[in-house]
């Protein structure tokens, strides 16, 4: 059995609701409009503490300043994560 095929028998054994999810997710991997699909999941409802707002007000004032902002990849680098 193919891939696909496996793929079509798994389909026809999900909910509605796990068939729309995993139509998003394979939307969203194929490059079709990312940022609508990110605007489409439910949205986050834990509680922002208060140090994490701080933290958050404190990076965008240092982009405001001009702070000069680090590229991932150097992060990366720095951290030792090496992708495979």
């Amino acid at each position: 059995m193919t891939a696909k095929e496996q793929l079509r028998s798994l389909v026809d054994e999900l909910s509605e609701q796990e068939a729309n999810e995993a139509l998003q997710l394979i939307t969203a991997r194929r490059g079709d409009d990312f940022a609508r699909w990110l605007d489409s999941l439910p949205e986050e409802d834990e509680e922002i503490s208060e140090q994490e707002e701080a933290a958050v007000q404190e990076a965008r004032d240092e982009i405001a300043a001009g702070v000069p902002l680090i590229p991932f990849d150097e992060i990366k680098r720095e951290f030792g994560h090496h992708s495979t």
